[in-house]
């Protein structure tokens, strides 16, 4: 008896010792952008310089996944989304190495415009359907931009969004900028099926499921609630290059 209470001591003592570890460990749920358009004449040629830089540069929590921007604001550019990763693995990363920046300075960037973008996003699961790495090669992303100090309203809204998304089975990812200019939200519907989701009648109302959950004349204080807390918003397809991705 004395010896199967030393036992469960000594278990609950190690399980107690562990908690510290437990809550250093991070999850990988940082990811960075980088938008950049590269010169109309020299496309191929960067193209062609980027994909070898994604490859031989970018494995690991630093793999690199492309996009064609082909609508919206930014169409003709590139999106590159590296991660997911941990903050920790920021902070350890430094400037890789020479070889890295020497690649990317002289032979990629000799190809682009001086217009671009970058920086830090963290996915919030809490507002999301889909597992940060359940990707699909169609996207449609859409931008949010509450006004100053109504952030937690916004995703708040988003959080209501949820439940009509998982009854349509709509997969959708969402983000929220970090330390990286004005607040923002970027919801990503992942197109599974390819745009034909996007066809009218391909799914049922949007709104009647928002309302079956949330009752009716929900959706008209949701928008009501857009106008009040949003200051801006628009969206944007964005399509996966394998070819020009980390392998």
């Amino acid at each position: 008896m004395k010896n199967n209470l030393q036992l469960k001591l000594k278990t609950i003592f190690l399980l107690l010792m562990l908690v510290p570890f437990l809550g250093i460990s991070q999850t990988k749920n940082v990811i960075s952008t980088n938008r950049v358009f590269p010169k109309v004449d020299k496309q191929l040629e960067f193209e062609k310089a980027l994909a070898s830089h994604a490859q031989k540069y970018h494995t690991g929590d630093f793999k690199w996944r492309v996009f064609d921007i082909v609508s919206g604001p930014d169409a003709g550019g590139f999106h590159i989304v590296e991660g997911p990763k941990t903050w920790e693995s920021e902070d350890t990363r430094g400037d890789i190495n020479v070889a890295h920046n020497n690649d990317w300075h002289k032979s990629v960037t000799i190809y682009l415009t001086d217009r671009g973008s970058s920086g830090y996003s963290v996915y919030v699961d809490s507002l999301s359907t889909v597992a940060i790495g359940d990707y699909s090669d169609k996207v449609q992303v859409t931008h949010i931009y509450p006004k100053m100090g109504c952030s937690y309203r916004v995703a708040t809204m988003i959080k209501q969004l949820k439940p009509a998304w998982e009854a349509q089975g709509i997969t959708v990812a969402v983000y929220e900028t970090n330390g990286s200019g004005t607040a923002q939200f970027a919801i990503a519907r992942r197109y599974k099926q390819g745009l034909k989701e996007k066809e009218v009648g391909f799914r049922k109302s949007f709104v009647d499921a928002f309302e079956k959950i949330h009752g009716k004349g929900s959706w008209g204080i949701y928008n009501d609630n857009v106008k009040e807390y949003i200051n801006e918003q628009w969206s944007e397809l964005i399509f996966y290059r394998a070819d020009l991705s980390s392998k």
